[in-house]
């Protein structure tokens, strides 16, 4: 009896306490799941860049290890369904992050295997060359200040090229070892983006799971420095109006929130698994990332790094099981977290 009665009270108290477990459970981070947004045509595969245009069209490029060139840019309506898919003339197959430029609108596209960046026609795929850079860099990702100047991240020389709005005047602007690495992935310098005020530009490094801070005066590029350590695999880089800093952790699967202080305010959506027409739930390796609306959208890479030569990551075995890839988004809100202001 004496047992029994133990087994009883302590039921009881599970139950009692049931309450206090789901509230503590939701003092942790609300993580907004990643939902599907489209999926890729047959072919088409390891979605990378993205951008969106005045009429909410999404546009992607992938960075197709396998297969053979051009890369393709892919085109969908602001319900997830493909419009247009056109191939880039004169581009290898690693196609990177691509934007609308902001005063001559024309669509600027890195060609990472040519180390170059194309002015690309989006309905055609005619292009052309907007700046070469060549040799051994590794261009990553782009963004431009308020006259109109193209800020390009590169990866493999730890510099940050810029051009005026034409392609014109090529500079390495700043080059630090801070925008390289010697880690996994094997890339420095990625994602960049101006703060609001203009004071500092941003730059998620991969391999050192850093977002660097340059200080920026008059144009100038001042001494970087390490803002923020222990993102896995920052790569996509992206900031709010509120100064806001949105950071893709291809490693972890997940999207990183900074406050203007780099304090982490929210850890956004997450791995979930590979469906049964085999397309990754949630986010496998997230890539690129862009605002619209009340969404952030996202690119699953979802990059089996050991085509590279590399020893596995985390990730490596389920991105080699996907065959249909995807885009994701995630409703673009700071959830509240208990203990901020």
């Amino acid at each position: 009896m004496r047992v029994r009665t133990r087994v009883i009270l302590s039921a009881i108290l599970a139950v009692a306490l049931l309450p206090l477990f789901f509230a503590l459970s939701a003092e942790a981070w609300n993580r907004s799941p990643a939902e599907r947004f489209a999926t890729l045509p047959a072919g088409a595969i390891n979605p990378e860049g993205i951008t969106v245009d005045g009429a909410g069209n999404v546009y992607v490029t992938t960075f197709a290890v396998t297969g053979s060139a051009p890369g393709q840019l892919l085109i969908f309506a602001s319900d997830g369904k493909l419009l247009r898919q056109v191939s880039v003339a004169g581009s290898s197959r690693l196609l990177l992050d691509l934007a609308f430029h902001p005063i001559t609108f024309s669509l600027l596209v890195i060609d990472f295997g040519n180390a170059q960046v194309l002015r690309v026609d989006p309905t055609t795929g005619a292009s052309s060359v907007f700046v070469t850079v060549g040799g051994s860099a590794g261009l990553n990702a782009l963004t431009f200040d308020g006259a109109g100047n193209v800020y390009i991240s590169d990866s493999f020389q730890g510099t940050i090229w810029r051009t005026d709005a034409n392609g014109n005047g090529l500079t390495a602007w700043v080059t630090d070892p801070l925008l390289t690495t010697t880690g996994v992935p094997g890339f420095g310098a990625n994602g960049l983006a101006f703060n609001m005020p203009a004071n500092a530009l941003f730059v998620a490094n991969t391999g050192n799971d850093t977002v660097v801070r340059i200080p920026v005066t008059g144009g100038v590029a001042g001494t970087p420095a390490v803002f923020v350590n222990s993102i896995n695999g920052a790569d996509g880089l992206v900031i709010d109006d509120d100064d806001n800093i949105w950071v893709a952790a291809n490693q972890a699967d997940e999207i990183v929130v900074l406050d203007p202080t780099g304090r982490v305010i929210a850890k956004l959506g997450d791995f979930g698994g590979i469906d049964r027409q085999r397309r990754p739930i949630g986010l496998l390796f997230p890539a690129s990332l862009v605002f619209h609306g009340n969404f952030l959208y996202v690119t699953n890479l979802s990059l089996d790094l050991r085509l590279f030569g590399v020893t596995q990551t985390v990730d490596s075995q389920w991105a080699a099981q996907v065959t249909s890839h995807t885009v994701a988004r995630i409703r673009a809100k700071i959830p509240h977290v208990p203990g901020l202001p």
